[in-house]
This record gives structure tokens, sequence and C-alpha cells, in this order.
């Protein structure tokens, strides 16, 4: 970051960085916020490398929270922030590259340096870092007449639902998803819920309320949009003394930072999480199940938590009830289709589990598919590689087959459908079976799993539940399942 830096071990020395951190206030008319946002860094492309980069930032973080009550710099880099996010749509409109590429700089800046700050500092103090604002040469103040932090909450969201999706927006849409995601890791350093929250308010309450629906509805069609990094290409080609000056795709594309991972702690080493080929959609997944998952209210229902609830299919063509504020209409199919696709990460089927939990639109339709087999197969495989999974993912796996065989239709229809050469279940070879009877070989193994290796007493009832639902419509039974039943 800053101005011709290329490298992790170059930003502590790097000029631009310390004159930002430093002891002297720096104008937002000053040429010098041009250069800092200019900078030639590239992003980390593995855990590793992130981890290099967050701590060649924590020096500088911990200087300009000393610093920044007398310079207000922090201050004003977000307001150089928020005064080019007026303009990013027109900039999409007419692919001027160059004032997204510096706005997404800037972003990353602010980023990198909220993670420090979050960790050293409480949210009262966070917000009085944003209100220093120069007032006088050498001096600053606090000013009361904006509240910076809504401000920049507020513009997050307006950048995520308002600018389209593109080759030239990917990188940006990403840091504003990735920043918002490190405003609420508030949470990770308190065992209280906070409900009392800065962040909690405005975001819950305050001028990002209205764009609930809008925000969610964004979100999960990123996920279902499933776009990839756009490959690295060089914008800017000039010359720089010790290198070329790299443009936004070659600096952030070829490879994002991911903030967090649902799966990472306890995931066995089978499944590679290292490589994100699709960082944006599973970074606006997990902001979307933080959303969900936050807590209510004293006296106000989670907003975020009512739209995932009550969205509804786009070929509904009843009117929408005025009961449910935040609903909005999506298209079923194809997120059917990307659930159906995603569900070796665990986030995937925290969604799938709180849909078919939730939202009993979604629960109908999905259960009112004939293709049901594209769903239950991956949660299956599962279950099947369950040495190889982390508990949650398991329980959620199969929580969620105990909720579709409550249903009876469900219970009877996966036995008209035959499968052929089920690859991934090795024990015996399976040339033609139903879904009904791979579903009850798959919970035995599970309950045999867990009676030898975890002898976890939920796991087992759950399993055994499953079996009890399914038990009155068994037929057709393929001769190795009703072999497994009895043995």
């Amino acid at each position: 970051m800053g101005a011709n830096t290329s490298h992790v071990s170059d930003l502590s020395d790097n000029p631009s960085l310390r004159a930002l951190v430093g002891t002297e206030s720096i104008s937002e008319n000053d040429p010098f916020w041009n250069q800092l946002i200019s900078f030639t860094f590239i992003s980390p492309t593995s855990s590793g490398d992130s981890k290099l980069l967050e701590e060649a930032v924590i020096p500088l973080a911990k200087i300009l929270i000393e610093n920044n009550p007398r310079t207000g710099n922090f201050g004003a880099l977000v307001r150089i922030f928020l005064g080019r996010t007026k303009e990013l749509k027109i900039s999409t409109e007419c692919q001027d590259q160059l004032f997204i590429w510096q706005a997404h700089n800037a972003l990353f800046m602010i980023r990198c340096l909220l993670k420090v700050f979050i960790r050293e500092i409480s949210e009262e103090e966070l917000h009085l870092q944003l209100s220093y604002q120069e007032r006088a040469p050498g001096s600053c103040e606090e000013t009361g007449s904006e509240d910076l932090l809504e401000e920049l909450l507020s513009n997050l969201i307006h950048l995520i639902v308002e600018v389209p999706l593109l080759d030239i927006t990917y990188s940006i849409l990403f840091e504003a998803v990735t920043t918002l995601m490190v405003f609420f890791s508030y949470q990770l350093f308190h065992k209280d819920i906070l409900r009392d929250g800065l962040i909690y308010q405005h975001i819950m309450k305050g001028r990002c309320l209205s764009l609930t629906s809008r925000l969610v509805k964004t979100l999960l069609y990123n996920f279902i949009r499933q776009e990839k990094c756009p490959p690295p290409t060089h914008i800017f080609e000039p010359k720089v003394e010790g290198g070329l000056l790299y443009g936004l795709a070659s600096g952030v594309a070829s490879g994002l930072w991911s903030v967090f991972t649902l799966g990472g702690a306890g995931s066995k080493a089978g499944i590679d999480q290292e490589h994100n080929p699709l960082p944006l959609s599973n970074q606006s997944l997990l902001l979307l199940l933080v959303l969900a998952n936050l807590t209510d209210g004293p006296d106000w229902p989670n907003p975020y938590r009512q739209a995932i609830t009550c969205f509804r299919n786009t070929q509904d063509t009843s009117s929408l009830s005025v009961e449910q504020p935040h609903t909005f209409q999506i298209n079923f199919n194809s997120l059917y289709t990307a659930l159906c696709e995603q569900q070796r990460s665990d986030q995937a089927t925290l969604l799938l589990y709180t849909l078919l939990h939730q939202n009993t639109n979604m629960r109908t339709y999905m259960l009112s598919r004939t293709d049901m087999d594209n769903l239950v197969l991956p949660i299956l495989e599962i279950l099947y590689h369950v040495e190889d999974r982390n508990s949650h993912h398991v329980y959620m796996a199969l929580i969620i087959l105990l909720i579709l065989t409550e249903d009876d239709a469900f219970n009877r229809s996966i036995h008209e459908v035959v499968l052929k050469n089920v690859s991934w279940y090795t024990e015996r070879t399976l040339t033609e079976i139903s879904l009904g009877s791979l579903l009850i070989l798959v919970v035995i193994r599970t309950i045999q799993f867990n009676m030898t290796r975890t002898r976890d007493k939920y796991l087992h009832t759950n399993c055994l539940a499953a079996l009890a639902n399914m038990s009155a419509q068994f037929r057709c039974l393929h001769q190795y399942a009703a072999q497994r039943i009895i043995r």
C-alpha cells in the first residue's frame, strides 16, 4: 500500500504510509491522497501472505491510533473514499477503471487499518477516531456535524446494492462486503452480545434499515452467480523505478484476501480452503449469514432475518403482504441450483438449513422439485465422508435430512428416483439403487461411525429419528440396504 510499494516488507518504510500515520495533519485537498491511493501493492493470494500483511500493518495502525486525535488523517482517508463512492456508479458506466481502482485502494487501506483498530480499541474509541477533523493548522477537534461511522456503513451498503457486478467492479465490491464483515468482528472480542453497540444500532435501526431487502437480495444473487475473480490484466503499463505500476486487476483480482472462513477451525486437511476461486460469492454468503444471525433487539426484530425468512419466488404473482416489510422476490430455480452445487462448503450448507428451517416458501418449493436427488446427494456425500468433515458441517447435513424426512411426499418420492453408479460410495459397487435406499445406507453408516468413534448421543438420536421418519414409506429397498438395516 502507498505509492510504489510492491512487497509487504516495504510497508514500514513507505514514505506515504509514514506520512499518513505521522504527526502532521494532511488536508483533504492535498495531492498526497491521490499519490497514496495509487499504490502498486499486490494483494495477498494465501492466508499465509495475508497474515504477513496484517503483521506489517499492526505497527503502522498503532502509530495512527496514537497520532490521529491530533491529525485527523484516518477520518480524512475515510472522507476521501466516501467522496469517490458518490461517483462510482457513473464511473462504472463510463468504464473509468482508474477512478474505480483508486476507490478500491482507499477502501482496502481502510479495511486493513480497521482490522487492527477493532482489535485494539472499543467502538466508542473508533467513533472518536473517525470524528477527529482538522480545524486549524496543526490542531484537530471533534466534529458533531456528521457521524462518519454511520456514513461509512451506509455508503458501503449503497455500494454493494447499487454498483453492478462487472470485471472492473469485482474487487471493490469484494472489499465493501469484506469491510462490513470486519466491522462485525467486534463481537469476537466480547462475551456479551453487543446489542447496544454503535455498529449494531446503525445496521439495525439507522439509515441502513431502508436497504435491508436490497442488501439481502444482492448478497443472495452474488452467491447464486458464483462469479470467479476476473483474470489478471495490466490496466496501466508505464514503468516506475523498481518495477511496473500494476493496475487494478493485477493488484487485486489475481488473489483476494478473505477475512473469515466458517469452517476454518476443525476442518480436515482433505478439504482445500486455501484456494478460493469465488471470493465474492463466498464472502457475500458469509456476510448474509452474519446478518441473519444478529440477535433481535429488545423491542425490534432482526430485519435481515425477516427478509431471509419471507422472500418469495419471482414466479409468485400474488401481491406482497404489507405485514412483511422486508420481503422481496428472487428466482428460486437459480437459488436452488446454486445450493445444490455448493454443498461442499459448510456456509452453503448452513444457508440451506436456514432456508429450509425458516423460509416456508423456499421449503415448499424445494419439496415440490422432481429433481431432489441433485440436493440430497451432496448432503449424503457430506455424511458419507464424515471423518473428513468438521462436526458442525455433519450436524447441519443431518438436520437437513431430518427436516426433509418430516415430509411424507418426500419419503415416498425418494424411492422412485433410481441412481446409476454412485461413484463416491466405495464400500460396495452400486450400479443401480434408489435414492431412498442410498439414504438409508448412508445414515446407517453414520450411526456405526458414531458408535465406534465419536459416541455423540445427539448425532445418534437424529440419525435414528431420520430413519423413523422414513420407515412408514420404505418400499422396493435395495438388497444391500435391507441387509444393513438388520445387521
